[in-house]
C-alpha cells in the first residue's frame, strides 16, 4: 500500500462539509470499497470499513481482537504518536479486551445494567431532568442546552448510579473533556487521566469504610477485583457513561430544531419519542471515530487479504448511512424503524450502558419538548460550534431561547 494510492492516508478527516453529516469520502467508499485502505496518523497501515452488513459480520467474528495494544488514533493528533493504550490507561478497561478478560469484568457489571434495573431509574431521571429545566427557567433566556440541562442532568444520574459524589461533577468533566479533545498535548491527557483516577480511588476508600447503595460499593465488596482494576472500570463507566448521553441530548435537540416538519410531527404525537431516540442515534453516531478490530490471524474480508495484526477500522457513523438496510439514510424521519443501527455496536463489546442512555434520552428530549413549547436556537445554525475535535461528536454548546 503506497500513501498516494491510499484514500485515507492520515487517518479519519476531522472535518464535515456539513455538520450533521459524515465527511462525503465516506460515502463514496461504501459505494466503491466498503473495506478500503486506511494510513493510520502514527504511520500503520490498515482499513476502514463503510458497508453496514460487512460491519455487523466483523464485530462478531472472533478472528478479530479487541485489544488495546493493537489499537491507534484514528484522527491526526499530536497524541498519535504518545500514546500507548496499555501502559496509559488503568486495568479493567474491558473495552479494549478479549474473553476471557474481558467476560470477567463486564459479568460483574451486566446485571446492574438490564433495562428492568433502567427502568426502575425513570422516576429518579425525571427528577433530575425537571430540576435543570427549573434551573433554566431561573436564568431565563438565552441558555447553552449543553451546560445548563445536558451535562448536568447526565452527570447527575451516572454519579448517582456509581456512587460518586456530584460535587465533583465540575472537575471530573473538564478532565473528560481534555481526555476526548484532540488538540489536548499529552501531557495533559496524561493529568487529566490521574485526577479522574485519583478522585476515584478516594471515593472507592470511603465506600470500603462506608459502604453505599451504588455500584462502586458493589464492586469494592465484591472481593473480584483489586483496587486498580475497580478504579480503571469506573473511569470507564464514568467518562462514557456522562459524556455520549450529554452530547445526544444536546445534538439531538439541535438536529430537531434544524428540522421543524420533523419537529413538529414529534411533538403532535409522543408515542413517536421511542423510535424517534433511535432514529437520531441511527443519524447522528456520535461516535464518529467507530470502533478498532485486528485479526489475529491473516484472513481475507470480501476478498480483500487482511494480515494478522492490522487495524480495521468500523466507521459506525458510514454503516448507520447505509442505503441497503436503511433506504433515504441521510434524512431524519422520526417515522422510521431505525432498529438494528450500530451506534452501541454489535457483538460481545456492544454498549454497557445502552439501556440508561435510550432512557435519559426519552427523558430528557420528553421534558424538553414539553417544557418549552417554543424552545428555538438562539443564533443561527451555523453558527453553532462543532465538536469535530473531540473523539465524541456532539456541539460545544447550543444558545436556545423560548
Amino acid at each position: 500500500m503506497t500513501h498516494t494510492s491510499c484514500p485515507l492516508s492520515n487517518g479519519l478527516p476531522t472535518h464535515r462539509e456539513n455538520p450533521l453529516d459524515p465527511p462525503e469520502i465516506f460515502g463514496e467508499l461504501r459505494s466503491e470499497q466498503p473495506i478500503a485502505p486506511m494510513v493510520f496518523p502514527d504511520g500503520h497501515e490498515g482499513w476502514v470499513v463503510t458497508d453496514y452488513a460487512l460491519a455487523r459480520e466483523l464485530l462478531v467474528d472472533p478472528r478479530l481482537s479487541s485489544k488495546g495494544s493493537l489499537k491507534h488514533l484514528a484522527f491526526p493528533s499530536d497524541r498519535a504518536m504518545d500514546f500507548d493504550f496499555e501502559k496509559d490507561l488503568p486495568p479493567g478497561q474491558f473495552e479494549h479486551m478479549d474473553p476471557p478478560e474481558h467476560t470477567r469484568y463486564r459479568k460483574l457489571l451486566t446485571s446492574d445494567f438490564t433495562l428492568r434495573r433502567m427502568r426502575r431509574l425513570v422516576p429518579r431521571i425525571e427528577a433530575i431532568a425537571a430540576d435543570r429545566v427549573a434551573a433554566m427557567r431561573r436564568k431565563g433566556p438565552p441558555a447553552d442546552l449543553v451546560h445548563d440541562f445536558a451535562f448536568p442532568m447526565s452527570s447527575q444520574v451516572i454519579c448517582e448510579l456509581l456512587g460518586i459524589p456530584v460535587e465533583s461533577r465540575d472537575s471530573f468533566e473538564a478532565d473528560s473533556s481534555k481526555l476526548l479533545n484532540l488538540d489536548t498535548a499529552p501531557e495533559e491527557v496524561l493529568g487529566a487521566l490521574h485526577n479522574i483516577t485519583g478522585l476515584l480511588g478516594k471515593v472507592a476508600a470511603q465506600k470500603s469504610a462506608e459502604p453505599g447503595d451504588d455500584l462502586l460499593t458493589k464492586l469494592v465488596t465484591s472481593g473480584e477485583v483489586d483496587e486498580a482494576e475497580l478504579i480503571g472500570m469506573s473511569l470507564l463507566l464514568l467518562v462514557a457513561g456522562h459524556e455520549t448521553t450529554a452530547n445526544m441530548l444536546s445534538l439531538g435537540i439541535y438536529t430537531l430544531l434544524r428540522e421543524p416538519d420533523q419537529l413538529a410531527r414529534l411533538r403532535a404525537d409522543d408515542s413517536l419519542l421511542e423510535g424517534a431516540v433511535e432514529e437520531l442515534l441511527r443519524l447522528l453516531t456520535i461516535v464518529h471515530i467507530g470502533v478498532q478490530r485486528s485479526p489475529t490471524e491473516d484472513m481475507e474480508i470480501r476478498g480483500v487479504p487482511v494480515k494478522a495484526g492490522q487495524t480495521v477500522l468500523i466507521h459506525l457513523p458510514s454503516t448507520n448511512r447505509d442505503p441497503v438496510r436503511f433506504p433515504d439514510p441521510d434524512q431524519l424521519d422520526v417515522t422510521r424503524r431505525a432498529v438494528g443501527h450500530l451506534t452501541f455496536s454489535h457483538g460481545i463489546h456492544q454498549c454497557l450502558g445502552q439501556q440508561l442512555a435510550r432512557l435519559e434520552l426519552r427523558v430528557g428530549y420528553a421534558t424538553l419538548l414539553r417544557e418549552f413549547p417554543d424552545l428555538r436556537l438562539a443564533v443561527p445554525a451555523e453558527e453553532v460550534p462543532m465538536r469535530e475535535n473531540m473523539t465524541v461528536y456532539g456541539v460545544h454548546e447550543l444558545p436556545v431561547a423560548w
